[in-house]
């Protein structure tokens, strides 16, 4: 489809599309491919389990 026929809503999904490309060109995931150690998958699955029992972090004052 050319510019010329797109409507505004397609023209900013396009826009959108290609910015979004553009961002994980330049940044990437620079921890794509490599594996969580052990101990920290342990230690995010224990928090999760304490988050769902409805225990709270550190209070954004004590830090």
């Amino acid at each position: 489809m050319a510019l010329k026929d797109m409507n505004a809503n397609e023209f900013k999904a396009l826009i959108r599309e290609a910015f979004e490309e553009a961002l994980e060109e330049f940044f990437g995931d620079p921890d794509e491919g490599k594996e969580l150690r052990t101990e920290v998958k342990e230690q995010l699955v224990e928090l999760v389990k304490k988050r769902q029992a409805g225990a709270r972090g550190i209070p954004a004052e004590e830090v």
